[in-house]
């Protein structure tokens, strides 16, 4: 007789699915605790390392013969070469104090950690990048894009009037949205280029565009329309930040900066604010991002503006490794200044 397949009683998909769901959490836990362990061996191993060549002296061909005779007792375990085992005398020597397991980076991959270690010699931009990786849960390549691209330098670097126009706690998180310079290399465009072009190329390339704005930004519309009076307007780009609560305005010019363009986006922010912001919702904040500026006619324009706003440029080269600390800080330093204590005297 044949097999009879059992009906499926009311329910089981879904208890199914539930069942399903501890497992996949049982999994990503027992790996994070697996790393988490791992990683601790490695800082205890480096320190072990650290602590022989600074009381005995020892020079790095010990180090070799250590990797040799412990692959030699545990053949089947990777990641005892000697190459690793500079990695980990460099991680417990970069992260030294207190226990590795109380820091973020204990909860990186290997992989991620010897990233952080060859790209960084700085220990709070090491720490700013491996927070950020694990906050944001970052893959190797998005951590060494991060890096490579000077993340932490820009993240909150754009000028902006956010302190004038919206509350203390406020206005410092809105500032954090607004990096300075944008990097849109993966957009693959050179030269000069219509508004319209590049607005197209972000949205072709959504996630690399949302990634470069940062975390938290969810798109909304693109030449989002809106009858004001009987007359039509377009705005560029309209994004969500999910963490802020609040609508993001981006208005794209591929030229330098004009004070008319505040004019412009500070009247888009105002209108998003009336109709599409919720009582739960933060102020509406406007970000433009032209190819270039003038620092003094962008905090003049700014100051007049009653909407909060800010302004970056952009660029499509990645800017390299070797120029991280060559940002004009200063620069940067001076504005912001200049937004605490009121509009700078032009020079």
């Amino acid at each position: 007789m044949a097999d009879t397949v059992a009906a499926i009683p009311d329910g089981y998909l879904n208890f199914l699915a539930g069942l399903k769901t501890r497992v996949r959490d049982a999994q990503i836990r027992a790996q994070r605790v697996v790393n988490t362990q791992l990683v601790e061996l490695y800082w205890n191993l480096g320190n072990e390392i650290l602590a022989q060549q600074e009381t005995q002296a020892w020079g790095s061909g010990v180090i070799r013969r250590i990797a040799d005779d412990l692959r030699a007792e545990f053949p089947q375990m990777t990641g005892l070469s000697y190459r690793n085992l500079q990695y980990m005398r460099s991680f417990a020597s970069a992260w030294s104090g207190e226990p590795i397991v109380q820091q973020a980076v204990a909860q990186l991959p290997w992989g991620h950690i010897t990233v952080l270690l060859d790209k960084l010699d700085d220990p709070v931009t090491r720490d700013w990048y491996a927070a950020a990786a694990v906050e944001h849960g970052w893959s190797r390549n998005v951590l060494m894009n991060q890096i490579m691209n000077r993340s932490r330098e820009r993240v909150g670097a754009g000028p902006s009037n956010f302190t004038r126009q919206l509350p203390a706690p406020d206005s410092e998180l809105a500032q954090q949205i607004a990096k300075d310079p944008y990097v849109f290399d993966f957009l693959g465009l050179t030269g000069v280029v219509a508004e319209r072009d590049m607005e197209q190329a972000l949205m072709d390339r959504i996630v690399e565009t949302l990634r470069e704005l940062g975390a938290g930004f969810a798109f909304v519309g693109r030449q989002v329309h809106f009858d004001v009076g009987g007359d039509d307007f377009y705005l560029d780009l309209l994004f969500f930040h999910v963490v802020q609560l609040r609508y993001v305005v981006v208005e794209l010019k591929t030229g330098k900066f004009q004070p008319e363009y505040a004019g412009k986006l500070g009247f888009y922010v105002a209108v998003v604010d009336d109709k599409m912001r919720l009582p739960a919702h933060n102020p509406t904040v406007g970000i433009l991002i032209c190819g270039s500026r003038n620092d003094h006619t962008v905090r003049y324009s700014l100051g007049q503006s009653s909407s909060p706003l800010a302004v970056s440029t952009y660029t499509y080269d990645t800017l390299p490794a070797e120029e991280r600390t060559a940002l004009p800080d200063a620069e940067r330093l001076a504005a912001a200044l200049d937004w605490t204590d009121g509009p700078a005297e032009q020079e």
